[in-house]
């Protein structure tokens, strides 16, 4: 071997072990969560509406709910604000999708109505997330969907009901399992694998 070579596998020798040297140890960091713990956090409202919990709400319960802790952020009517996202506007907002400026509002474009009480439940309000009963969550979901006019004022969203809610969107997503695309470079199948 020459010496050259014996030099260059040296030092990466040495700077591999120079690293090892460095990586921090992170023993008695942390801790196992407990089973309650775990379960709070294993959550998910599927399209179908497996894992809602009980409880529900209807647009006037959401209202105040909504001025307190959603306004700051979305704006009064929901028409966003620099803190938060346009949630409310009108179903004909879905046809600007396809434009070089779409309107995305929860009407427009989310295809699941329980993906809305999902993500209120998991991320809002803004940096308290979880912090929302379920009947809050069911409240504000009708209340945005009501001013989105998706569903009536007065409709009671529930378990049973939010998975029956149709958006307007819904058709605008590929389906919900990829094993209904026939064509395969639609799946988005690489090299013999498919999603």
């Amino acid at each position: 071997m020459r010496f050259s070579n014996l030099l260059a596998a040296g030092i990466v020798l040495l700077t591999a072990s120079a690293s090892l040297a460095q990586t921090p140890s992170y023993t008695n960091v942390g801790r196992t969560p407990t089973k309650e713990e775990i379960q709070a956090w294993d959550i998910a409202a599927g399209p179908d509406g497996k894992g809602l919990p009980p409880g529900h709400g209807t647009a006037k319960e959401g209202a105040p709910i909504y001025a307190t802790k959603c306004a700051s952020c979305h704006g009064p009517a929901g028409e966003g604000t620099p803190l938060g996202r346009r949630l409310v506007g009108s179903k004909a907002d879905m046809w600007t999708l396809t434009t070089v400026q779409p309107l995305i509002t929860i009407g427009s474009y989310w295809p699941f109505a329980t993906t809305i009480w999902d993500y209120i439940n998991r991320a809002m309000p803004r940096n308290q997330g979880g912090s929302l009963n379920a009947n809050e969550v069911y409240a504000l979901t009708a209340f945005i969907l009501s001013k989105c006019g998706i569903i009536q004022e007065g409709d009671v969203v529930d378990a049973k009901t939010l998975p029956k809610v149709q958006m307007p969107n819904h058709n605008g997503f590929i389906p919900q399992r990829f094993e209904d695309i026939p064509d395969e470079r639609k799946r988005g199948c690489r090299l013999g694998t498919c999603p």
